[in-house]
């Protein structure tokens, strides 16, 4: 088994209890965040590369969900998940005995199906308190707030551009520094308005898109 092949890191240990200790279903950047409290030095692209390595070996579960950026899950238990789509909170939902459905090969249109995945969508409970009429605010757990010059200008820059931008890119366009670029990156992406598809690459999501409409 890959597993028994791969060779445990002290790096690839400390991300591996990190995710373990998750209740929520971090993407690399918030994980990231963690892990340097304990690894100080440790960089970005390792944290990517080591997640990637422990979802191959199956050790951790990796997450497309709503084709946003990816999650990752220490929870190896089989089970679905529920997902906001105001905050972009991921939670865990187990269905049960309820989950058992039968499936005729007919239906598959000459598919060998190896596996399915159920998706729930909807709000969470902290956004179902909020009023449905403000787009500018998210959820309590997410601290999103009004957006400021400078964010609504890289929004409306990633909202006008047809494929994933880097921060040089944005940079040029919003004729701002490199670094003041990738603050207000980080800030917009823990709000869930932008998403990072490809390493150094973003773009809007739909809550972006909402926040400046």
């Amino acid at each position: 088994m890959i597993k028994n092949q791969m060779r445990m890191t002290h790096q690839r240990d400390i991300i591996l209890r990190e995710m373990r200790k998750c209740k929520d279903h971090p993407t690399a950047d918030e994980l990231y965040e963690r892990i340097k409290k304990t690894l100080p030095r440790i960089s970005l692209a390792t944290v990517y590369r080591n997640l990637e390595i422990l979802s191959t070996a199956g050790l951790i579960k990796k997450l497309e969900i709503s084709g946003r950026r990816k999650r990752f899950d220490g929870e190896l238990r089989r089970h679905h998940h529920v997902y906001c789509l105001l905050c972009h909170r991921v939670d865990n939902i187990d269905l049960g005995q309820e989950e058992n459905f039968q499936f005729l090969p007919a239906a598959a249109g000459g598919y060998r199906i190896t596996g399915c995945r159920i998706e729930f969508f909807g709000l969470c409970p902290d956004c179902q308190k909020k009023p449905q009429g403000d787009k500018k605010m998210g959820c309590k757990k997410c601290g999103t707030e009004t957006l400021n010059d400078q964010q609504q200008q890289i929004l409306k820059t990633l909202a006008q551009s047809a494929a994933a931008c880097g921060s040089k890119d944005i940079a040029a366009a919003v004729k701002l520094e490199p670094k003041q670029i990738s603050s207000q990156l980080t800030t917009l992406k823990k709000k869930g308005y932008v998403a990072s598809p490809v390493r150094c690459k973003y773009e809007i999501t739909e809550a972006g898109k909402s926040a400046i409409a």
